[in-house]
C-alpha cells in the first residue's frame, strides 16, 4: 500500500493546491476508517458474556448496538460539514482521541447503563473521525492515485466489519488478564494511540476553500429523521412494540419531507445546505448511494444473525468458533478487494453486477448449509458460502464506495463523504433493525432453523435488488 504513493512533508492545503497524502498519511487514514466498523460488529459475539456479566435484559443490550449505531449515524454529516469549516485534520485527531477515550469509557463500564451512555458517546466521536478520512482521501489526491487511495478505502471497510466479527470473538475467549468481553473495547486505546502519533506527522491539513456555516435547521431535521426511524426499529420487539413506536415511524415520512424541503429551499438561496440537494444531480453519487441501501442492510443483517445463531440456544458455538466461521469470507474478500482496481480498469462498473451474482450464490450455500446441517453448523459447513460470498462483496463495495465520490468536487469532499458514509451507517443499522428484529421474531414460531433460513432467503432478494440496481450504474469510474 505505502509503496504506491510517494510520501511528502505535511503541510497546510491552500485551495486550489492541496497538500499529497503520503504513504504513511494513507495508512494512518485507514486504519482510522477501520475502528468504527470494527467498533459497530466487535460487539456481535460479545454480547452474550455482557448480558451475563451486567445483567442486561435483551432491550438494553440492543441499545449497545443501536446506541453506537445511530449516534453514528446521525452526526455524520455534520462531522463532514465541520472538518470543512474548521479543517479535517483537526477534526480527524479530535474524533479520535475522544474515539480512545469512549472506548476507555466502554472498557470501564461498571453497569449496562453506563455501557450504553459510552457507546453512544463512542459513535458520536466516530462520526467526528471518519468523514475526514474520505474527505481527506478527495482532497489531497487526483487520478491514479486517487483510484488506488479509494479501492484501498473500500477494501478497508468491507474486510473491517467481518474482522470484527472474528476479532471479537478471539478477544473474548482470550479473557486477556480477566478482562472478559471489556477487552474488545480497550483494544481501541493503543490502536488510537499509535494513529494519533501517526497522524500529527504524516495527515495534511486540509479545509473547503469556500467553508460554510453549519445549517442549524438541516443538522436538527436530519437528526429527527434518523432516530424516528431506527430507534422505534430497533427497539420496538424488545419493547412489546408500544404506542410510542408505532408514533415515530408514522412520523418518520413528514419528517423527512420537511428536512428534504428545508434543504432544496437553502439549496436554491444559494447557501449550502447540510445535504444539498444539488449534490445528487451528480449520477455516478446518486446511484451509487442507491445500491449501498440494500448492499449495507444486508450484510448487516446477516453478520447479527448468524453471530446469534451460532452461539448458546442455536448451533451452541462458543465466541471463537462463532467468530472463526466467517473467516473465509474474510480472506476472500481481502484477495479479490486487491484485484479489483486491475478488473475496474479493464472490465468498468460491470464487475459490480458479476458479484452480486456471486454474493446470491455463496448466500444460497450458505442458506442449504443451515437447512441441511442444523445445529451442526461451524466453520466447514460454511466454507463454501462464505468463499464465494466475500468474492462477491469484494468486487461490489469497494467499487461502489469509489464510484460515489469519484465526481465530487473537492470543495464538497467533506459534504459528499458525510453524505455516503450517512447513507452507509445509516443502512447497517437500518439492517441489523430489520433482519434482527425478523429472525428474533421468527424464532418461537419457527424454531431457530428455519427462522435462520427464512432471514437469509429475505437476504438474497436484498442481494438480488443489488444486482438489478448495478446495472445502472455509469460505465466507468472517473
Amino acid at each position: 500500500m505505502t509503496e504506491t504513493i510517494t510520501s511528502r512533508p505535511v503541510r497546510t492545503a491552500a485551495p486550489g493546491a492541496p497538500a499529497a497524502l503520503g504513504g504513511l498519511g494513507l495508512f494512518t487514514v485507514l486504519l482510522a476508517a477501520a475502528l468504527p466498523l470494527v467498533d459497530f460488529f466487535i460487539v456481535n459475539v460479545a454480547l452474550p458474556t455482557i448480558g451475563t456479566d451486567l445483567s442486561a435484559s435483551e432491550a438494553v443490550l440492543e441499545l449497545v448496538v443501536a446506541g453506537y449505531g445511530v449516534a453514528y449515524a446521525v452526526l455524520l454529516v455534520l462531522g463532514g460539514r465541520l472538518g470543512d469549516l474548521f479543517g479535517r485534520r483537526r477534526l480527524f485527531l479530535g474524533g479520535m482521541a475522544a474515539f480512545g477515550l469512549t472506548s476507555l469509557a466502554c472498557g470501564l463500564a461498571p453497569d449496562a447503563w453506563s455501557l450504553v451512555a459510552a457507546r453512544v458517546a463512542q459513535g458520536a466521536s466516530a462520526a467526528a473521525m471518519l468523514p475526514q478520512v474520505l474527505a481527506t482521501i478527495q482532497a489531497t489526491t487526483t487520478g491514479p492515485r486517487r483510484a488506488k487511495a479509494m479501492g484501498l478505502y473500500g477494501a478497508t471497510a468491507g474486510l473491517s466489519m467481518v474482522a470484527g466479527q472474528i476479532l471479537g470473538g478471539v478477544l473474548v475467549a482470550a479473557d486477556i488478564a480477566g478482562t472478559g468481553w471489556r477487552s474488545v473495547f480497550l483494544v481501541n486505546v493503543p490502536v488510537v494511540l499509535a494513529g494519533l502519533f501517526l497522524a500529527v506527522r504524516a495527515v495534511p491539513e486540509t479545509r473547503s476553500a469556500r467553508p460554510e456555516p453549519v445549517d442549524v435547521p438541516g443538522t436538527f431535521l436530519l437528526a429527527a429523521s434518523i432516530l424516528t426511524l431506527l430507534v422505534p426499529l430497533t427497539e420496538g420487539r424488545a419493547a412489546g412494540w408500544p404506542l410510542w413506536t408505532w408514533l415515530s415511524l408514522a412520523a418518520f415520512p413528514f419528517v423527512a419531507a420537511a428536512f428534504y424541503a428545508v434543504e432544496r429551499r437553502a439549496d436554491r438561496a444559494g447557501r449550502t445546505p447540510l445535504v444539498p440537494p444539488s449534490l445528487f444531480a451528480i449520477v455516478s453519487l446518486r446511484r451509487g448511494l442507491l445500491l449501498i441501501v440494500p448492499f449495507s442492510i444486508g450484510f448487516s443483517g446477516f453478520m447479527f444473525v448468524i453471530a446469534v445463531a451460532l452461539q448458546q440456544q442455536g448451533a451452541g458455538l462458543g465466541p471463537v468458533a462463532a467468530g472463526l466461521a466467517l473467516a473465509p469470507l474474510a480472506v476472500v474478500f481481502f484477495l479479490f478487494s486487491l484485484a479489483g482496481p486491475r478488473l475496474v480498469a479493464r472490465y468498468g462498473t460491470r464487475v459490480v453486477p458479476t458479484g452480486a451474482a456471486l454474493q446470491g450464490v455463496g448466500l444460497a450455500l450458505m442458506t442449504l448449509a443451515a437447512w441441511r446441517s442444523w445445529p451442526d453448523l461451524g466453520l466447514v459447513e460454511l466454507l463454501p458460502g462464505a468463499a464465494v460470498a466475500g468474492a462477491g462483496q469484494a468486487l461490489q463495495l469497494p467499487v461502489v464506495l469509489r464510484l460515489v465520490l469519484s465526481e465530487v468536487p473537492a470543495e464538497r469532499a467533506g459534504v459528499g463523504s458525510g453524505v455516503m458514509v450517512t447513507t452507509q451507517q445509516s443502512s447497517l443499522a437500518l439492517g441489523v433493525a430489520t433482519l434482527g428484529t425478523l429472525f428474533l421474531s421468527l424464532i418461537p414460531g419457527m424454531g431457530m432453523r428455519d427462522a435462520l433460513v427464512t432471514t437469509l432467503l429475505v437476504q438474497l432478494a436484498a442481494v438480488a435488488l443489488t444486482g438489478l440496481l448495478s446495472l445502472r450504474l455509469p460505465r466507468t469510474i472517473v
